[in-house]
């Protein structure tokens, strides 16, 4: 079978490759779209019941494309969300090939040549937006867990009824983590989490979403060209907030609240034992001191917005309360604990990625998306270009930046990245 032809290939037909798929086509350049399973395929089956955005309704934009319900201070469930993306490829027309498992991109003449279960395709440019989260980053000390403890991640995990009867230990305080230790507490198993650094913040401050003062202040949309740390940015982990009806803040003291014990960063599996770091007061009294930065910013704007006297009083919120005396060894067996989840983030997977674009720690080099390989781009990524950059919101800027470059690049107009 001969190669089909085409200007770019886009792999990946979540939100940020349906968002660079519809501002390629406005500018007339034909591509297509492969995705491995359906449109949205990591919503539909790499996460758990329960599951819903961080960001409220308003927040999900994409170009020429928006949440249009009844209720724009929600948060979509996974349902809700598979719909919207499926409703947004529709919509476009996005050329998708779905159930098209990319096994090769390779250099070739003139391009590129990508590689599928269903033939290939010959192009001049590649986009990659098959997502930053493919493959759990599960610590290599996971493998130093006791064979009668049961050890999941949370691509595998759907529900509580998942885990055997017992205590569960939760590894990882970020967005993920929080919640599942939440959730897999109220089941009525005994729950300790394990945490390193963390960004804590409020639901809702002032009477409006974090996020909304987020972006009404311009924080969202600073780019990786002002940030004085980009790399550091770029490994921020996620924000501690969860999506209820009730717009509750899920923090440590909140969780603490509800009978979660907490320990710091799991720095070891030994004997039987886990092992921890000394430092939970001091990441703890870091989160808040980063959060209160960020109010201060947030009230700062607020009064230059003239919105004093019009919404409710600045205010603080309760420091951590951290334990008096935090575990820094525990004997698994002994605390009941019969499973860990592994709430530890996730990598992107390139295994089918053929070219010389990785640096030293085998991440993809490029400037802004712009990869360090002429043709070739990325999307999806954690502030790729924006701090928004892997929120559904924030596809549409970058994907609008980065169509724009590869339209010059096909023009000659640039050459390189």
């Amino acid at each position: 079978m001969s190669d089909r032809l085409t200007t770019v290939v886009v792999i990946g037909a979540g939100h940020a490759g349906l968002a660079m798929s519809r501002c390629i086509a406005e500018r007339g350049i034909d591509h297509v779209v492969l995705e491995r399973g359906k449109v949205a395929n990591s919503w539909r089956t790499e996460r758990w019941d329960s599951l819903r955005l961080l960001t409220p309704n308003w927040c999900s934009r994409l170009p020429g494309y928006a949440y249009v319900g009844d209720d724009p201070d929600g948060y979509m469930n996974m349902a809700q969300l598979i719909d919207f993306i499926g409703g947004y490829a529709s919509a476009i027309s996005a050329p998708v090939e779905t159930g098209t498992t990319v096994t090769s991109v390779r250099e070739a003449d003139t391009g590129f040549r990508v590689e599928t279960d269903r033939g290939a395709w010959h192009c001049r440019a590649v986009v990659l937006a098959s997502g930053a989260c493919n493959v759990p980053a599960v610590p290599k000390l996971a493998g130093d867990l006791p064979k009668d403890i049961l050890s999941i991640d949370t691509k595998t995990y759907r529900r509580p009824s998942d885990l055997p009867d017992g205590g569960v230990m939760v590894v990882g305080g970020s967005a993920t983590g929080t919640q599942l230790a939440r959730e897999i507490h109220r089941s009525g198993r005994p729950v300790i989490l394990s945490t390193g650094e963390h960004v804590r913040l409020p639901r809702v401050y002032r009477g409006r979403d974090i996020l909304w003062w987020m972006d009404a202040c311009g924080l969202q949309d600073e780019t990786y060209l002002e940030v004085e740390d980009l790399e550091r940015a770029r490994t921020v982990p996620s924000l501690q907030l969860t999506g209820t009806d009730t717009r509750d803040t899920l923090d440590l003291n909140a969780l603490t609240d509800e009978g979660v014990r907490l320990a710091g960063k799991l720095a070891g599996l030994r004997d039987g034992s886990a092992l921890f770091s000394g430092s939970l007061n001091n990441v703890c009294a870091l989160a808040d001191l980063k959060m209160n930065r960020l109010l201060t910013t947030v009230d700062e704007w607020a009064t230059e917005a003239g919105l004093d006297g019009t919404i409710p009083d600045p205010h603080r919120f309760e420091t951590t309360r951290v334990p008096n005396r935090p575990p820094l060894t525990m004997k698994l067996c002994a605390e009941g604990i019969r499973s860990i989840v592994w709430a530890t983030g996730y990598r992107p997977d390139y295994s089918w990625l053929h070219v010389p674009v990785f640096d030293r720690k085998g991440r993809v080099r490029h400037n802004g998306g712009v990869v360090d390989m002429p043709g070739m781009y990325l999307m999806g990524m954690q502030f790729l270009r924006r701090r928004k950059s892997s929120l559904i919101d924030g596809a549409g800027d970058d994907a609008g930046d980065l169509a724009a470059h590869l339209a010059d690049w096909l023009d000659g107009r640039v050459q390189s990245a």
